[in-house]
């Protein structure tokens, strides 16, 4: 839901990045969670006093925690990650999807053209193929419009695919699967955009 930037002010109160796109529940929510570092247990459940949305700092929400009532005591959760249970996550509508449910799907390849024996059950190219496995999601800087891109890992390498309809023609997160259409020239463009970072990190 956020990421806790450093201390606000001397009461104890401390300035979050917001990385949920329902900021707006933020400040209805009468307790949060913070994660604690790797293998230390489970995620620490602390009441919450308030919590504002910043008219300053955009992107940004101010949280004030019981029990956290200093400037030094605010520093000690830099750093720290605020969540919630999956249970109380947001119903999003139909065709949209948590980044986090895309994440480790694995990815096939559907033919962009039917088989030529198309009446035989055992088609050459009729099944999809698999292409690999979604490892992030990119998004465009903030006020630029464009489509999101699925970040896959493959065995030739990673794979930028658009997240978008007519290329992802089929998206479960429950059975962990997204199936896509890649369209004439993708793997090409990807190739000339490596070859491009490669470059510019040779010089």
């Amino acid at each position: 839901m956020a990421r806790i930037l450093r201390a606000r002010g001397n009461k104890g109160e401390v300035a979050a990045e917001i990385l949920t796109d329902f900021p707006e529940r933020l400040t209805k929510l009468q307790e949060i969670f913070l994660d604690l570092p790797e293998g230390q247990g489970e995620p620490q459940c602390v009441k919450l006093k308030s919590c504002w949305i910043s008219q300053n700092h955009r992107g940004q929400a101010v949280f004030h925690l019981e029990g956290v009532d200093s400037i030094s005591a605010a520093e000690r959760l830099r750093g720290r990650e605020v969540l919630l249970p999956l249970e109380q996550r947001v119903v999003l509508p139909a065709g949209q999807y948590f980044v986090s449910d895309l994440i480790g799907c694995s990815v096939f390849e559907t033919p962009t053209t039917p088989p030529v024996l198309a009446s035989s059950p055992c088609s050459l190219g009729e099944a999809p193929a698999l292409l690999g496995t979604v490892r992030d999601v990119q998004f465009p800087g903030e006020g630029l419009a464009g489509t999101p891109l699925l970040e896959v890992d493959t065995s030739q390498g990673e794979l930028l695919i658009p997240f978008a309809e007519d290329i992802c023609t089929k998206i479960d997160p429950h059975a962990r699967r997204i199936d896509v259409v890649l369209l004439e020239g993708l793997r090409d463009l990807n190739s000339r955009i490596s070859n491009s970072v490669a470059g510019r990190h040779r010089a």
